[in-house]
C-alpha cells in the first residue's frame, strides 16, 4: 500500500451460537446494528459516508445485496452506493480491503466496512427429487388426472432436506468438508488428538479471562433479542469457564468417525455475529483530528490447494512479509483464526519449517517460529465462535483493541479461507 489507511473505530455484536441467543436476528439487523454503533463511536456523520461495503457468505434471500439493504435500515443516505463481498472466511477482511483500495484509488473519502453472518438462518433446501416433484406438479397444463398421477408418484424420502449450511462449508472441487481438511492436515504434520484438545482448553481459558477483565467490553455493542423476554445480550455465548481435558476427550472424532481426531470441541462452531469498521486515509484523518484505533499499512492474499485450505495463513503470511520486509518476530500480536486446532497447529509447525518453505513457498529459510504469548491472547474461534462472513472484521477490530491496550505497535491478523486460500492484514496501533 502505498500509504497506511486509517480505522477510526469499529465495533461488533456478542456472537452466538447457532439456533441460540442472536437465532432470531437476521444479517440485516445484527448488520445494522454495528453500522449505527460504529458511526456513533467516531462521530462520523452519515452525510460523510461515500460507501459501504460488508462481508457475508449466506447472502440472505430476503436481502440481495445485504449492504446495500443494511445501508439503508442504518439511515443512511439514499444515494450511499454499497455492495456485498464474499471471499468465505475472509469475506470480513475483504470487505476492508476493498473499502481501502476504494480510498486508495480516489473513489471515496470514508467507507464503512464489515461483515455479518447469521448462520442459524441459512436454510434448509429442497432435494433434487422434491423439486422436480414440485416443477411437474406446478405444471398447469395438466389435467385434474395427470395431476393426480404425479402426486401419486410421490415418496417420503422426497422430504429429506438438504442442509444448506452443510452445503456451504463442503469444497465442490476437492469433496472436503472443513472438518475434512483440517483432518488432513492433522495427519500431514501429525498432531495428536491431546495437542488439539489441549489448544482448545486454552483458547476457552484466554477468552474467559479476557472476557472477566473487560477486554471484549470496549469492541461489543450489546443487543437485544427479538423473543418476548427482549434479552440483552452483552457477551460471547461461547466460552465455558467449566471447560475441561476430561470433558473435551469424551467427544468422538466427528468427520471422520474411525480414525479421525477433529471434534466438535477442538473446532470452531457454527455462529451468528457482525462487526464494522469506519476507515479513511491517515492524512486525512489527521487533517480532520480524529482519534484513529489503528491503521491498515498493508495486506495480502493468497491460494493453495483446497484439501490443504487451513494452511492458507502461512502463504498469505509470506507474501505479506515479501511485501513489508518485515520478520514474523517483529510482530507484537498474532491473531490466527481458529477455524479448528489442528489448523492452527499445522500453521505454526509449517512456519518454524525450513522444509515446507522450500517445497511450497519458494523460499530457502523458514518463516520463523510464532511466539506463543503472543498468539489469539484473548482465545479464538474455537471459544468465541466463527461468524464466517464476520471473523475476519473481528479479528481486525481486536487485535488493534490489544496493541492499543498493551502499549504495543505491530499486529498480523490472519487466517485460512475455504476453497484454499489466505488472507494476512499488517495493522499497527495508532
Amino acid at each position: 500500500m502505498k500509504e497506511r489507511i486509517a480505522i477510526l473505530g469499529g465495533v461488533r455484536t456478542p456472537i452466538g451460537k447457532a439456533g441460540g441467543v442472536l437465532s432470531d436476528l437476521t444479517a440485516v439487523e445484527l448488520g445494522t446494528h454495528v453500522v449505527k454503533e460504529t458511526l456513533a463511536r467516531t462521530a462520523i456523520k452519515k452525510s460523510d459516508v461515500d460507501e459501504l461495503i460488508m462481508g457475508n457468505v449466506a447472502q440472505p434471500v430476503e436481502a440481495a445485496n445485504v449492504s446495500r439493504v443494511i445501508a439503508l435500515r442504518a439511515g443512511l443516505d439514499d444515494h450511499l452506493p454499497a455492495f456485498t463481498v464474499q471471499r468465505n472466511c475472509a469475506s470480513g477482511m475483504q470487505a476492508i480491503t476493498s473499502a481501502a483500495e476504494r480510498i486508495l484509488a480516489g473513489g471515496a473519502t470514508i467507507c464503512i466496512a464489515g461483515g455479518v453472518e447469521a448462520m442459524s438462518q441459512i436454510p434448509l433446501l429442497y432435494n433434487e427429487d422434491m423439486t422436480a416433484f414440485f416443477y411437474q406438479l406446478s405444471n398447469k397444463r395438466l389435467s385434474s388426472w395427470q395431476r393426480l398421477n404425479v402426486l401419486m408418484k410421490f415418496r417420503p424420502r422426497y422430504l429429506k432436506p438438504t442442509i444448506g449450511v452443510v452445503k456451504g462449508l463442503t469444497d465442490p472441487v476437492c469433496g472436503l468438508n472443513m472438518g475434512q481438511t483440517a483432518e488432513v492436515l492433522a495427519r500431514e504434520f501429525k498432531i495428536s488428538r491431546s495437542e488439539q484438545d489441549h489448544f482448545a482448553l486454552a483458547s476457552h481459558r484466554k477468552a474467559i479471562a479476557a472476557e472477566r477483565a473487560g477486554h471484549f467490553a470496549t469492541e461489543i455493542h450489546p443487543i437485544f433479542t427479538k423473543d418476548k423476554q427482549n434479552t440483552l445480550i452483552k457477551k460471547d455465548e461461547g466460552p465455558r469457564s467449566n471447560q475441561s481435558l476430561t470433558s473435551l476427550a469424551a467427544l468422538k472424532p466427528y468427520f471422520d468417525r474411525r480414525t479421525g481426531t477433529v471434534t466438535v470441541g477442538n473446532a470452531c462452531s457454527i455462529n451468528d455475529g457482525a462487526a464494522a469498521v469506519v476507515l479513511m486515509r491517515e492524512k486525512e484523518a489527521k487533517r480532520r483530528k480524529l482519534p484513529c484505533l489503528g491503521y491498515l499499512t498493508a495486506y495480502s492474499y493468497a491460494a493453495l490447494p483446497a484439501h490443504r485450505m487451513g494452511l492458507g495463513p502461512i502463504y498469505a503470511t509470506h507474501r505479506l512479509l515479501k511485501e513489508t520486509k518485515l520478520l514474523l518476530k517483529n510482530f507484537d500480536l498474532i491473531e490466527i483464526n481458529e477455524a479448528f486446532a489442528a489448523q492452527v497447529l499445522a500453521n505454526i509447525k509449517a512456519f518454524t519449517s525450513k522444509k515446507f518453505s522450500e517445497t511450497y513457498l519458494n523460499t530457502s529459510k523458514a518463516l520463523g517460529s510464532i511466539d506463543e504469548s503472543k498468539l489469539n491472547v484473548s482465545g479464538g474461534a474455537i471459544a468465541l465462535g466463527h461468524p464466517v462472513g464476520m471473523s475476519g472484521t473481528r479479528l481486525v477490530i481486536h487485535i488493534l483493541n490489544e496493541l492499543q491496550r498493551r502499549k504495543k505497535r505491530r499486529g498480523l491478523a490472519t487466517l485460512c479461507v475455504g476453497g484454499g486460500q489466505g488472507a494476512a492484514l499488517y495493522l499497527e496501533s495508532s
